[in-house]
């Protein structure tokens, strides 16, 4: 699982270093940046989908998503003595995310691109990436080093540097030009590991939405991100996964309740939601919003093939809170399968999930237009070092 988080120059973040548990709570008031971190943790999962110079375009290119205060806030800037000013800047503009994982460490280093005739002029470009043993960058533990267009990996026997590739597109992350078990183990594992995160931030509920209509079934042991297939995965838990735990999540939210995927003709499945007093069950067309984002959350939660990741961003929307008691229960159980990642702001769902002791709660304020953790000294960081 990632132990550590590091991004610097993003938006409300100008350097922030956050120490990641088993279950990670991300809260704060509104403007804090919680919005702002969840990003950063999507352009991250971007750079092995081939998509993160894509992803900063669409957001208005690096000088629209760069730290806009100054590089460096002087004691006097902090006490209020002097006006918020701009300063010298002493290094290059660089924006950066990377993070720790139990065996390999990943950064990216983007930048403004070079003055050019190209009319892509919103494309940031990738300056450095490095992959390196352990938690803490070093020289020595280097692995894997993308310098430019260069990639270059350490070769274990002759403990020297052999060249991957020497003309890598600058839009391109290393993931889309190397990684083979043979000459690049490391850019392979990196790669598969981050493409197995998961983030869950909206769920179509109209009335128009797909999940509201009979769809066709395949075995579906991942949730698609907007939840379109969701009969067809939880018809995937209950003959592959845990149908128990199925219904005692629908059972803790909704006593007396129970569900049932109909198949149709056509090879289409119907979901089934029978409720303590009514004749017949109700279809997906027919469940309030809150009934049915609950499911979708279980059907995400219990997933039979879990992620490394699973991200959820302000699940409780739409769902009246005293469900939010039993969501957090099931993030919980979930929490024992996969690392998981919740922002919300919803103080009766914060609560239930704190009483997990292992709930790493991480209160967020923003000091000067700043992000910051409430709380976290200069010594309370963990250790991280950027690549030079």
């Amino acid at each position: 699982m990632l132990n550590t988080l590091a991004v610097a120059n993003y938006r409300s973040i100008n350097k922030l270093v956050i120490p990641l548990g088993r279950l990670n709570l991300i809260t704060g008031p509104n403007g804090s940046g919680k919005s702002n971190l969840y990003r950063a943790l999507r352009l991250l999962a971007e750079t092995a989908q081939g998509g993160v110079v894509n992803a900063l375009a669409r957001e208005g290119g690096l000088d629209s998503t760069f730290w806009a205060g100054p590089e460096t806030l002087s004691r006097r800037m902090r006490s209020g003595e002097v006006a918020i000013q701009s300063t010298v800047r002493q290094s290059v503009k660089r924006l950066r995310l990377g993070f720790a994982g139990e065996d390999f460490s990943y950064s990216i280093s983007l930048g403004l691109p070079e003055p050019s005739q190209s009319c892509f002029s919103l494309d940031p470009q990738i300056k450095r990436e490095c992959i390196w043993a352990g938690p803490v960058f070093r020289p020595a533990s280097l692995l894997v080093d993308r310098n430019g267009p260069m990639v270059r990996a350490r070769a274990r026997a002759e403990r020297t540097w052999e060249v991957l590739a020497q003309h890598t597109p600058d839009f391109d992350s290393l993931f889309d030009q190397v990684g083979s078990l043979r000459g690049s183990p490391e850019v392979l594992q990196m790669r598969e590991f981050i493409r197995r995160w998961r983030f869950y931030d909206h769920f179509r509920s109209d009335a128009d939405a797909p999940v509201r209509q009979p769809q066709l079934g395949t075995r579906t042991p991942v949730l698609h991100h907007d939840g379109r297939d969701l009969a067809a995965a939880l018809q995937t838990i209950i003959e592959i996964g845990d149908p128990e735990a199925l219904q005692a999540a629908i059972s803790d939210a909704f006593p007396g309740a129970r569900l049932h995927i109909a198949p149709l003709a056509g090879g289409r499945f119907a979901i089934e939601f029978y409720q303590e007093g009514l004749l017949r069950p109700l279809s997906a067309a027919e469940l309030s919003d809150g009934t049915l984002r609950y499911l979708l959350l279980v059907a995400a939660l219990l997933t039979p093939r879990p992620p490394t990741l699973m991200v959820l961003n302000e699940p409780e929307t739409s769902l009246h809170p005293d469900l939010l008691p039993a969501l957090a229960r099931l993030i919980i159980r979930a929490s024992q399968q996969c690392q998981v990642w919740v922002v919300s702001h919803a103080r009766r769902l914060i609560s239930a999930l704190q009483e997990d002791p292992d709930c790493n709660c991480i209160v967020l304020e923003k000091t000067l237009g700043q992000t910051g953790i409430v709380g976290q000294r200069v010594l309370d960081e963990p250790a991280w070092h950027w690549p030079d």
